[in-house]
């Protein structure tokens, strides 16, 4: 006499629902609870503020009003008398004393074989996306070993040489010898395209054509489940931003000075060198605090509040989304006490990977019915790096630790 609709730890699947007239609609896409016809297609404004701040609305909103989507790592209970959501899982709640760089390394490498290994489980032909880079090579360096044969490989690039990965994709196919396929695309194919990825897009975000395509060529190469590097910029610190935060979080002194010569110090940076780094810096000069739940939201923006309000003619914004996300966050006691590089992966994880990236990658691969598996989002890895000492996830560089722990597997290069 109870339903239990519940979203699984990192929110790699969505799952929305709808409760109208004592009913509850609830699916893993927004057009089927529309196709409904009892639930009114009515646009969210405030989502829509969201969309334009981050190119993509943060759970639990989405894109229609009355429809929402489940927290990851949550469950809704129902019965006839009541409905009550539950948190049921977090990021760091597996806690470990670890502090050797060696025995973090070797954890490291038994945890993310053991998750690859698992994710190999399966009944069709399946392959791996291989962009060039740490993430998605290591995964095909793993399934290589593991497996003793060829392993086919994937790999989307375009005629502008200098932004194209494909000759490290290439080292690294060659290294583990897979059956490696090239897609080559010039931007009029991109454009050809766009038409399809928009219609196969349930719930908008920025980033999803290009998961569109690269699910589509591994797809017609009769690959029915793929690997996929996804979550090692979020788990290792692969980002400028884990450098960013903490670099301006130490320079506290600045807020000595009075917020009205802070504002010109940003007026000055924003008129010499115009651009939307300079805008940001203006904006980072003008806080009150250097915390996570200040710099994060900030420098996680595509649009910034000036933009919007003109875009919106000059409707108030409200409470920014990401920032009421790590005020959430910081409602945990034990949130806290975490590293700060470590905090910064939860709050990607919470906004950026769960409601871009993953939100991408499972629209545009559903789309060609292409199951794709993210290895790096094992829970259990996952919990691991949680509590992994900033000074050994990031001694110096981005991804060191990750490099490290499978030295040698990956080329030099």
């Amino acid at each position: 006499k109870k339903l239990w609709l519940v979203r699984d730890r990192l929110g790699i699947k969505p799952l929305f629902y709808a409760e109208k007239n004592g009913a509850i609609f609830f699916s893993s896409e927004i057009r089927s609870i529309l196709a409904s016809g009892l639930v009114d297609r009515k646009l969210n404004k405030n989502a829509l503020v969201e969309y334009l701040q981050y190119q993509c609305v943060h759970a639990p909103n989405t894109m229609v009003e009355g429809i929402q989507m489940l927290n990851a790592g949550s469950y809704m209970e129902i019965s006839d008398e009541s409905i009550s959501t539950h948190l049921f899982w977090k990021p760091w709640q597996e806690k470990h004393t670890d502090k050797d760089p060696i025995q973090i390394q070797k954890k490291i490498r038994d945890l993310l074989t053991s998750s690859v290994e698992r994710r190999l489980v399966a009944d069709v032909p399946f392959g791996a996306f291989l962009s060039g880079g740490i993430d998605s090579s290591l995964i095909v360096g793993i399934m290589s070993e593991r497996l003793g044969n060829q392993v086919d490989t994937f790999n989307v690039s375009f005629d502008e040489s200098e932004f194209s990965e494909a000759k490290y994709a290439r080292l690294v196919a060659k290294k583990f010898q897979t059956n490696h396929h090239e897609i080559k695309l010039n931007p009029d194919d991109f454009l050809k395209a766009l038409p399809d990825a928009l219609a196969s897009m349930d719930h908008p975000s920025g980033d999803g054509p290009n998961s569109w395509i690269v699910s589509r060529e591994t797809k017609n190469q009769g690959i029915t489940m793929a690997l996929s590097g996804l979550g090692g910029d979020e788990l290792f610190a692969g980002y400028e931003l884990f450098k960013r935060i903490p670099s301006i979080a130490q320079r506290g002194w600045i807020l000595s000075f009075p917020k009205a010569i802070r504002n010109m110090a940003g007026w000055a940076v924003s008129i010499a060198r115009p651009s939307v780094a300079s805008e940001k810096l203006k904006e980072v000069l003008r806080s009150d605090y250097f915390d996570l739940e200040s710099l994060y939201p900030l420098i996680r923006k595509v649009l910034l509040d000036t933009q919007v309000k003109r875009l919106m003619d000059g409707k108030k914004l409200g409470q920014n989304s990401v920032y009421s996300k790590i005020k959430e966050l910081d409602s945990f006691y034990d949130f806290e006490s975490l590293d700060t590089l470590s905090r910064i992966s939860v709050a990607e994880m919470e906004t950026y990977m769960q409601n871009i990236l993953l939100s991408d990658t499972d629209q545009m691969s559903m789309a060609h019915a292409l199951e794709v598996r993210v290895p790096f989002l094992d829970h259990t890895l996952v919990e691991y790096m949680m509590h992994v000492p900033d000074m050994v996830k990031y001694p110096h560089t981005p991804k060191k630790l990750l490099v490290d722990s499978f030295s040698d597997l990956l080329p030099s290069e």
